[in-house]
């Protein structure tokens, strides 16, 4: 690991990229690299070489919306065991938190993977129990194994709140409020998709795309890679992390993943639906479909408003602004007192800022 934190490499590569003089701003889609970026202090670093960092959509529970959380929240105090990432438990709403909900007295688990869900219905097969699946193609494969296994329980569902990269891409090109001269792809994601997924926005939208992996060295060389071809006048997709992501990428997650969900549309925090970006069980597991097997209770979840008045969330993960420009950031929202859940996850972009803003390599 060590070696992709090497100082005197790092070095190198900043000066290939300052004698390239580029005048570049280029997006991410990673809470993962955001948390990089910021905890090795790779942001000062590129900026004196020309380069920007914005911050995207890349943060699972950041991007899920309030009516979702709302749902999660309005199962448990009906009688419904939930349980969910520990991410997920204290993103407020107007009408509280899981985190809340459980204070109250409703059961509500964190747990760690799916198998921790199922397992907890096998223990009470009279209590109805739902899994909350968040994440992108990373995490989503996971949610699907116990589905077709012959002994799911039958007390147990699943509430998808999974999304899908290629999409959210697209949409924040269609907003366009912002100068993206190139993304920094997330690599676990293509560990699981590979790397075609990718091609047609570098195509329809001439920017070029490097698929990263986490480490400090990762980061800054497909920096300079995404520079590089800039500088080229190339726009195509480059992967930087090939120790572990292949163009294939995983056929067997991709095929479990074909089997079990279709695309849906949906909202995402701070976005408009946005068309087939989300997944929802198909209909032969509707019986495991938490949208169906407790449907009468999801129709009585009340209205919550999108985000608590002042909070900046959304433009956040539009990259619109920094997180340290949010006017609540630091005063009134803080990871013990969040107002949004960029300030609760720890892929969120303000929790980073907050905890790691003051940190250096």
């Amino acid at each position: 690991m060590f070696k992709y934190r090497d100082e005197a490499t790092a070095k190198k590569i900043l000066e290939h990229i300052g004698a390239m003089d580029v005048d570049v701003r280029l997006m991410h889609i990673c809470g993962t690299h955001q948390d990089t970026i910021v905890r090795f202090g790779l942001e000062e670093m590129l900026n004196d070489v020309g380069v920007q960092i914005a911050q995207g959509p890349g943060c699972p529970v950041c991007v899920t919306t309030s009516n979702e959380i709302a749902d999660a929240i309005t199962l448990a105090r009906n009688g419904v065991t939930v349980t969910a990432f520990g991410d997920m438990m204290r993103v407020p709403t107007t009408i509280g938190s899981l985190f809340s909900a459980k204070a109250d007295g409703a059961d509500v688990r964190i747990v760690y993977s799916i198998d921790d869900a199922v397992q907890m219905a096998r223990d009470q097969p009279d209590r109805d129990l739902v899994f909350v699946g968040v994440g992108f193609e990373t995490t989503a494969p996971s949610t699907c194994v116990p589905l077709h296994g012959d002994d799911c329980p039958e007390n147990f569902s699943v509430y998808s709140c999974h999304r899908i990269c290629p999409p959210i891409i697209e949409t924040l090109f269609d907003l366009g409020e912002n100068r993206i001269d190139g993304f920094i792809m997330p690599g676990h994601v293509a560990v699981i998709t590979g790397t075609a997924m990718f091609e047609p926005v570098s195509e329809q939208h001439h920017v070029p795309q490097v698929i990263a992996g986490f480490e400090p060295l990762d980061m800054l060389m497909s920096i300079y890679m995404l520079c590089k071809q800039i500088k080229e006048g190339r726009a195509e997709v480059e992967n930087e992390y090939t120790r572990l992501v292949r163009p294939e990428g995983n056929p067997a997650a991709m095929r479990l993943m074909e089997e079990t969900f279709t695309p849906v549309d949906r909202a995402w925090r701070g976005f408009p639906v946005i068309k087939k970006s989300a997944l929802a069980l198909r209909p032969e597991f509707e019986s495991h479909d938490a949208t169906k097997v407790h449907e009468d209770i999801l129709s009585t979840t009340p209205e919550v408003e999108a985000e608590a008045h002042g909070c900046k969330c959304g433009d956040v993960l539009r990259g619109i602004i920094k997180s340290e420009q949010c006017p609540m950031f630091g005063k009134v929202c803080k990871p013990m007192n969040p107002m949004g859940p960029c300030m609760v996850s720890a892929e969120g972009n303000c929790s980073i800022a907050y905890r790691l803003g003051s940190k250096r390599l």
